[in-house]
């Protein structure tokens, strides 16, 4: 069975500039999987690549498993850029269908009635776009880039100048189009948290290269490592906190108050802490491991990169 996308190589050269350096990556179907990197890192020029807008200078890029450049391959993808492409001056339905005679999309009727609801706006649709909130607006142009059916959703800044609460809106519908319509959504971001919550896989680019790429929880728990924190009854003596310290498979970080921050070595559990401390008659209130966020592993590997 075919990826969904492939990168295989690609390198894009634009003037004297290498934009991309022979980057390679998979998004299977099925995955939200978000592509991450700060501004000029190559997102954009990636992109534009998967969409046949700009070749590749060398290397492969295919959607599901056909050549990008065939009008039936760019047919089974749907897209989101940073210009939404609605009319002001036309209604959510007459948008809509506008571009199902471009699509040229069978029974519209039926297909524009499904995508309003899906991206709740059936009780909109008769208002003009012009008319609509930027979360409304996002939502509206979600529906616009389903209107064929695409199999590939290729999304970039969805959320971007969109209130906290129509980011949760437009979250929700990405969710629900991979999960309930079985699409694969491509999602370019620079908001971690979103990508956090909704993305299986990522990869991260910068200046041109792929610095981290695959399953997030594996990333998280296999990069950026976990930290246990212990949060005791009252405080505890110097003498036990120098014993700690001297413990190098515990990995005592830091006691913020009555918290001690824990960054255990392989094999060191939790309940191998929590008995010690219990053995010195240390009263533990909570214990929690907590996995390194995806904003801690995205800076360590940026710092990394940084030119000294």
């Amino acid at each position: 069975m075919s990826s969904a996308i492939s990168i295989e190589s690609v390198k894009k050269v634009l003037g004297n500039r290498e934009v991309l350096k022979g980057i390679s990556f998979t998004v299977e179907k099925g995955d939200i999987f978000g592509y991450l990197g700060p501004n000029g890192a190559g997102k954009t020029t990636t992109i534009r690549i998967l969409l046949g807008l700009l070749q590749v200078s060398s290397g492969k890029a295919y959607i599901l498993g056909q050549d990008i450049n065939l009008s039936e391959t760019r047919r089974k993808v749907g897209f989101l850029l940073d210009l939404d492409g609605l009319y002001d001056n036309m209604t959510a339905e007459e948008n809509l269908e506008y571009y199902c005679r471009i699509y040229g999309v069978l029974k519209a009727k039926e297909r524009i009635d499904k995508l309003l609801e899906m991206v709740g706006l059936e009780d909109r649709a008769k208002d003009k776009a012009g008319t609509y909130s930027r979360g409304m607006r996002q939502r509206l142009a979600l529906a616009r880039a389903m209107v064929h059916d695409p199999e590939v959703l290729i999304l970039d800044e969805p959320t971007s100048g969109v209130d906290p609460s129509g980011q949760i809106e437009v979250r929700q519908i990405m969710l629900d189009v991979a999960h309930k319509e079985n699409k694969t959504v491509f999602l370019s971001s620079h908001n971690l948290d979103e990508v956090q919550r909704i993305c299986n896989r990522i990869a991260l680019i910068d200046r041109g290269e792929i610095k981290l790429y695959g399953e997030l929880e594996s990333l998280r728990r296999g990069m950026g490592g976990s930290v246990v924190v212990i949060e005791l009854a009252r405080d505890i003596p110097e003498s036990l906190l120098d014993e700690l310290k001297s413990l190098p498979h515990l990995g005592l970080q830091e006691k913020k108050d009555k918290s001690l921050i824990f960054s255990p070595q392989a094999g060191t559990e939790v309940s191998d802490i929590i008995s010690l401390l219990a053995g010195r008659g240390v009263k533990i209130e909570e214990a929690t491991r907590k996995e390194a966020s995806l904003e801690e592993i995205y800076s360590s590997i940026l710092k990394e990169v940084e030119p000294s």
